[in-house]
Formats: structure tokens, C-alpha cells, sequence
């Protein structure tokens, strides 16, 4: 660990087991604090939490599953009873349940927004009185371009409530201002995770070929900016989300990425 931009800091991180999540708990590692890794999946988060403490960090393992309306309190008070506080929270953790409007399902719908959007005021209310005891602190959400900046098929449900989210990071980041506590949050293009990766190579292949940059996103390319968010150097940024997508979302039309390459 040769950085200290987050030094002694403590940082909770929802989803972390794998993909974005991970990267961004051992990327906040790396940089000195003490993160709690907050996983549904015990297996792969303890996976995560080795890494870290193998390259010298440390964290702690929490399983959760925040569609359960408790459980977001739970894992605050935990990570605050184990490492003694808390300044910074990353709500990562997503549902992608998808499905057609014409064959809406109550079920899949509530099991997204817990997940994604109810989970956004659960967790920060349970950190709120703990920021003020520190005098400040940091509450980071992953966002999506899908949903605020372009739409998918069947993916409605995921889309709402990612537009939930970004309306959420506005509002939150207004009332507690005052506070010190800045609220912000990142929006992912396609990035190569296991939920992306299900797809083949040939598909992301052809993905690829219609991003300006010319490659599908690594999650430590979303790590990074949370991991700015997160630091002083971002202390004057609030209510503000930053979309990391390789230029996916500029073109008109898909054709126009492709252009330059084919002149």
C-alpha cells in the first residue's frame, strides 16, 4: 500500500463481492482506508476481502441482503461497532431483474427498487448521525447511464430506478450541505463485469466496436472516480454524478462511433 489519500478513513461498501464493487473496496484499500465489504454472497466476498488484506489493506466481511428493509441499519451499526465510525458510504449493490412493461410483475419490481433506490435512503439515514459525530462525510452511490441518459429493452425496472437514484444524489446533496456531507455518485457505461460477461465475447466484440474509445469499461475505471468523489480533492463537489462509458452515450446514433474507423 504505497498511497494514503483515504488514510484512516473507514468506508462501507454495498456489493462488493465482485465486479464494480470490488474494485472499488480494494481501490479504497489501496489508498489507506478501512473498508467493510458488504456482500449478499459470502464466498465471493471473502474472496475480496483476502485480496485486500493480501495486499496488505484492510477489511472486513458483512453479508447482507438489502431487499430486506433492515438490513441497510444493520450493517451500518455493524461496520461503526467493528471499526469505530464511518465517513464514507458507497451504495453499489444492484438488482437487474428485466422484464417486458407488458408483463410487469409487482414482485420483480419492489425486489429492483429496494434494492437499488429504497436502499439509497435506508443506508444514508443510518449514516447520518454517525457523519455528524465526524463532522462531515461522504455518501457515494453507482448510478447507470441507463435510465437518466438512454434506455435499454426490459430493462424498465433497473432504468426507473436508476433515474431514482440520480434524483435522489440531487436532493440529498441540498439538505445536507450544510452538514459537510457531500452526496454524489457515478454512472457506468458497459463495464466487464460477471453480469456483462454472461453475454460471450462475440457480443461484447460487437459492443466494443460502437464505443468511441474502442473497448468495453474495466470496473477499476469506475473505481477510479468513486475514489476521487471520495477524497478532499473532490471536498466542493456535490449533487453531481460523473458518467464513466468510453463516449457510449455522445453519439446520435450508434453509426457515428464508428465513423473515424471506417474513413
Amino acid at each position: 500500500m504505497s498511497h494514503d489519500r483515504l488514510k484512516a478513513k473507514v468506508a462501507l461498501v454495498t456489493g462488493a463481492g465482485r465486479g464494480i464493487g470490488a474494485a472499488i473496496a480494494q481501490r479504497f484499500a489501496r489508498e489507506g482506508a478501512r473498508v467493510a465489504v458488504v456482500t449478499r454472497t459470502e464466498a465471493s466476498g471473502r474472496e475480496c476481502v483476502e485480496q485486500i488484506q493480501n495486499a496488505g489493506g484492510e477489511a472486513w466481511l458483512q453479508t447482507a441482503d438489502l431487499v430486506d428493509v433492515d438490513a441497510s441499519s444493520k450493517v451500518v451499526a455493524q461496520c461503526v461497532a467493528h471499526y469505530g465510525g464511518i465517513d464514507i458510504l458507497v451504495h453499489n449493490a444492484a438488482s437487474m431483474v428485466s422484464g417486458p412493461v407488458e408483463e410487469f410483475s409487482e414482485n420483480a419490481l419492489e425486489e429492483v427498487l429496494s434494492v437499488n433506490l429504497k436502499s439509497c435512503f435506508r443506508l444514508s439515514s443510518a449514516c447520518l448521525p454517525h457523519f455528524r459525530e465526524r463532522g462531515g462525510g461522504r455518501l457515494l452511490f453507482t448510478s447507470s447511464v441507463t435510465g437518466p441518459r438512454v434506455a435499454m429493452p426490459e430493462m424498465s425496472y433497473y432504468a426507473a430506478s436508476k433515474s431514482g437514484v440520480n434524483g435522489f444524489i440531487r436532493n440529498a446533496a441540498l439538505e445536507l450541505a450544510s452538514l459537510q456531507i457531500t452526496v454524489n455518485g457515478v454512472e457506468p457505461g458497459f463495464i466487464r463485469t460477471p453480469a456483462l460477461e454472461v453475454l460471450g465475447e462475440k457480443v461484447l466484440h460487437r459492443v466494443a466496436s460502437h464505443i468511441p474509445i474502442g473497448r468495453i469499461g474495466d470496473p477499476d475505471d469506475v473505481a477510479q472516480a468513486m475514489l476521487f468523489l471520495a477524497t478532499d480533492e473532490a471536498r466542493y463537489i456535490t449533487g453531481q454524478t460523473i458518467v464513466v462509458d468510453g463516449g457510449s452515450t455522445l453519439p446520435e446514433s450508434p453509426v457515428f462511433s464508428t465513423v473515424r474507423n471506417s474513413e
